[in-house]
C-alpha cells in the first residue's frame, strides 16, 4: 500500500531523563502496509507482550483489508469496478476524513490522484490521467461508493497515519498507557517509562537532521518529495492539478496521526500562508519543519 516512502523520522527514544532509571521497553518489528512496522512499548512483561502481539498483528489485517493497493482490499475493488456497495466503517471513516482534508487544503490533497500517479511513476500520459482528477466526482455514503469514470483512489497519503491511531486505540483499550507507534508515521501514547516525553529526529531525504520533536499524545509525520523519486527522477508527491512541490521537507505535529500524515502531504504542495490557514481546521496540529 504505502510505496511512497518520506523521510522520515529517526527514532531516537529517549526511554531515561538524567539521574533517573526506567524500565526496559519491549520492543516488537513487523511487516505492514508494504514497510516495516515497530512497537517499543512498556508497563507489561514479555507474556503480556506475547499475548497483545496476535491482536496486533490482526488489527493490521484489519486495516490492510480496508485501504491496501497490495492486496484483495476494499480499495482494490474499488478501484476495479467504479462502485463499492456497503462500504465498511474504515473506509467511510477514511472517505470521511479525507474529504475534510481536501477541503481545508483547498484540494492540494486529494486521493483521486492515484491514475495521475501511476501515469508519472510509469511513464503514461500524464494528461489524459490529470483529467479525471476531481475529489468532487467522487460520491459516498454509508451505503455506497462510487468514483467517477476513470477514476483510481489512493490512500497512500493518510492510510499509514490511520493506522498508527488504530493501533494506539487498540493499546489504551488494553490498559497500555505509554509506547511509541510507528506504522510509517509516528504516534507517541503517552510519555516515555521515565515519565517524561518520547523523542523523535526529523531528518530530510539525504538524511540529514532538521530538527527534533518531543512527543506525548501526539504524532509526528514528515514528508519529502524527493525522499522516493518515480519517473525517471521525479518527486513522489505528485500535485493533482499538476503543482510542483515548494519545499524539501515538511513535518507536522497532531493530535492524531492521520490528521499529521495528511497535511504533511498536502503542505509539500502549498504555500506557508494557506498551509496556515488549513491548520486552524485541525486543533492541535502544528508545523514544525518546513524548508
Amino acid at each position: 500500500m504505502l510505496n511512497r516512502r518520506r523521510f522520515l523520522i529517526v527514532s531516537a527514544f529517549a526511554l531515561a531523563a538524567p539521574g533517573r532509571r526506567a524500565e526496559p521497553a519491549i520492543e516488537w518489528h513487523g511487516k505492514g502496509f508494504g514497510t516495516s512496522v515497530s512497537l517499543k512499548l512498556s508497563g507489561l512483561d514479555r507474556a503480556r507482550m506475547a499475548l497483545l502481539v496476535p491482536k496486533i498483528e490482526a488489527e493490521i489485517a484489519r486495516i490492510e483489508a480496508v485501504a491496501s493497493l497490495h492486496t484483495e482490499s476494499e480499495l482494490v475493488r474499488l478501484n476495479a469496478t467504479g462502485k463499492l456497495n456497503w462500504p465498511s466503517d474504515g473506509m467511510v471513516e477514511l472517505l470521511t476524513l479525507s474529504d475534510r482534508i481536501h477541503q481545508a487544503t483547498g484540494g492540494a490533497f486529494d486521493p483521486t490522484v492515484q491514475p495521475l500517479w501511476l501515469a508519472t511513476a510509469t511513464g503514461g500520459d500524464a494528461e489524459s490521467a490529470r483529467k479525471v482528477v476531481g475529489w468532487d466526482r467522487l460520491h459516498f455514503d454509508r451505503s455506497r461508493v462510487e468514483l467517477g469514470p476513470g477514476q483510481a483512489l489512493t490512500f497512500n497519503g493518510i492510510a499509514q497515519g490511520w493506522a498508527a491511531d488504530r493501533i494506539a486505540a487498540l493499546l489504551a483499550a488494553e490498559g497500555l498507557g505509554t509506547a511509541m507507534i510507528d506504522m510509517g508515521e509516528v504516534m507517541a501514547l503517552g510519555q516515555n517509562p521515565a515519565g517524561t516525553p518520547w523523542h523523535a529526529e526529523i531528518r530530510g531525504p539525504d538524511d540529514e537532521p532538521l530538527a527534533g520533536a518531543a512527543l506525548a499524545d501526539r504524532a509526528l509525520a514528515v514528508s519529502s518529495p524527493m525522499g522516493t523519486r518515480i519517473g525517471g527522477g521525479r518527486p513522489h508527491i505528485v500535485g493533482p492539478a499538476g503543482q510542483a512541490p515548494r519545499w524539501e521537507t515538511v513535518a507536522v505535529t497532531a493530535p492524531r496521526a492521520a490528521w499529521a500524515d495528511a497535511l504533511s502531504t498536502a503542505f509539500c504542495l502549498m504555500d506557508r500562508k494557506d498551509c496556515d490557514v488549513a491548520l486552524e481546521a485541525f486543533p492541535g496540529a502544528r508545523i514544525i519543519w518546513a524548508g
